[in-house]
């Protein structure tokens, strides 16, 4: 099985550096593009695999007698895995349309694939040292899919990613510098590697709380927010798409890896650390719901939104107790599902009409009638109403949070949760409502269909029913994840 491991981690990078050297693949694009999506649809299989093998462990190396990069296999890193393929999956095909005249192309999908397997390192990785090198490596490899215009906004935008993420990851490096001083260790163990060494002192919790900060970076927390808004609206949907349900998750992994495989969320817990962290989320989550309200922008109002919605599950980790956990866990999945078809109907909309206003969407819905559906039933996930999993998700984290035991903290929490939901409806049902029902004097007869092809329009149902799936479907998985954070917790 270590074989196959390695081969789950390594493989999209091969196989994209070997398409994009294939000759017979350079000029043939649909060769190349059944080549990826090939190649894709293989890694999920993979990905599934892997969760047979839970337990499994495996040094590739040592890079000094205390720090090496070790993959280990558990329940956590296999419901992201299985998310990242599967998503990556249904982007790809997509992009297929959505780039069909895109003269960078064939760089877009090397890099594209290349991204996939730094995130299946993450997943897999057993030591924080191993989920740093990966974590760099991601960040690095995908910002060719934020500059990908190669226009000077997204050249600046792509900078800017770049110093965000940096600044980040190099808080997470100095918590390996000390974690592994005072810790003896760097590897990941199930409840954390503080309770075992006697716990945490007051420089301990600091760097904790930078780390924290430095991995929130990549989800998008206040106060390293700044660059999501920024790289959305330059980069193309496809991008756009994995970049806010996906590569985000990579900060929240991060984040869950340190508090409850490292540290410890027994040592964190009732700690300024704990207050701190809460109070940063909810600050988030109100924020972004705020700003993604006022931005007239179609895929800059989603970018706020993401940087709303992924504090949803930091808020819910902050908790630290089984409920949230849960939830935190099941938002993942639901807003990767959900944010994913948001990007790809907003993808849609520019690509076939040109708009990227919302006040320019009045009568979409009868233009693009199955986009603007998909495009519904994503926002009433992501606003939380039954039997989607963004509804499941949310009343996980309001239950959790009223048990968390933190005080006054634990009512607000629930309250901001709720105010966040109406601002939701309120940015995102303006399109539903406005696509389909432009009112008595709009001109009617200038309209003409613009729905797109398959290519497109298959994700996007797919995604639509996940939407919806995910809250059917949800018990099976939160049984999955209590079982899991029994261990943490």
């Amino acid at each position: 099985m270590n074989a196959i491991l390695i081969l789950t981690v390594f493989f999209p990078a091969v196989a994209a550096l070997a398409v994009f050297a294939l000759p017979a693949a350079r000029e043939n694009r649909a060769l190349r593009a059944k080549l990826n999506c090939g190649a894709l649809a293989l890694e999920l299989a993979l990905a599934l695999v892997m969760c047979g093998a839970r337990g499994l462990e495996f040094t590739l190396l040592h890079m000094t007698p205390t720090l090496s990069i070790y993959f280990r296999v558990d329940t956590i890193g296999c419901i992201f895995a299985v998310l990242m393929c599967s998503m990556w999956l249904l982007v790809a095909v997509f992009a297929l349309e959505y780039l069909e005249h895109d003269k960078n192309e064939r760089s877009f999908q090397m890099f594209y694939m290349t991204v996939l397997s730094a995130l299946v390192g993450q997943c897999y990785a057993g030591s924080m040292s191993t989920l740093y090198v990966f974590y760099e490596l991601m960040t690095l490899l995908s910002v060719p899919l934020v500059v990908h215009e190669r226009t000077p906004q997204a050249v600046a935008a792509g900078i800017k990613y770049l110093i965000y993420s940096i600044f980040g990851a190099m808080m997470g490096l100095l918590g390996i510098f000390f974690f592994n001083h005072y810790l003896g260790t760097v590897n990941f163990v199930p409840g954390g590697v503080a309770p075992l060494s006697g716990g945490v002192t007051g420089g301990m919790l600091l760097v904790t709380f930078m780390v924290i900060l430095g991995f929130g970076t990549k989800a998008g927390m206040f106060p390293m927010h700044g660059w999501l808004p920024t790289a959305h609206p330059v980069a193309p949907a496809p991008a756009s798409a994995v970049l806010s349900g996906v590569i985000t998750k990579a900060g929240v992994l991060a984040v869950i890896r340190v508090i409850y495989f490292l540290v410890g969320a027994n040592a964190i817990r009732g700690t300024w650390v704990q207050t701190a962290f809460m109070t940063l989320t909810l600050i988030t989550v109100f924020m972004g719901s705020m700003l993604a309200y006022r931005e007239p922008l179609l895929k800059k109002r989603l970018a706020y939104s993401t940087v709303s919605q992924v504090s949803y599950v930091l808020f819910g980790l902050s908790c630290m107790v089984p409920a949230a956990f849960s939830g935190a866990i099941l938002h993942v999945v639901a807003h990767s599902t959900i944010k994913d078809a948001l990007f790809l109907c907003a993808g849609a909309i520019i690509h076939q009409t040109g708009k990227t206003y919302v006040r320019d969407l009045r009568g979409i819905g009868k233009q693009m009638p199955v986009t603007i559906w998909c495009w519904t039933i994503a926002s009433l996930g992501l606003i939380g109403i039954p039997p989607t999993g963004g509804f499941v998700s949310k009343w996980q984290l309001a239950t959790g949070s009223l048990a968390s035991g933190m005080g006054a903290l634990s009512v607000i929490g629930p309250v901001v949760l709720i105010v966040s939901a109406l601002l939701t409806a309120a940015y995102l049902l303006p399109v539903t409502i406005n696509g389909f029902f432009p009112g008595n004097d709009f001109d009617y007869a200038s309209l003409e269909k613009k729905e797109p092809g398959k290519l497109m329009t298959v994700p996007m149902l797919l995604l639509a029913a996940g939407v919806v799936l995910t809250g059917v479907l949800a018990s099976p998985l939160l049984s999955v994840v209590a079982s899991a954070a029994g261990g943490l917790l």
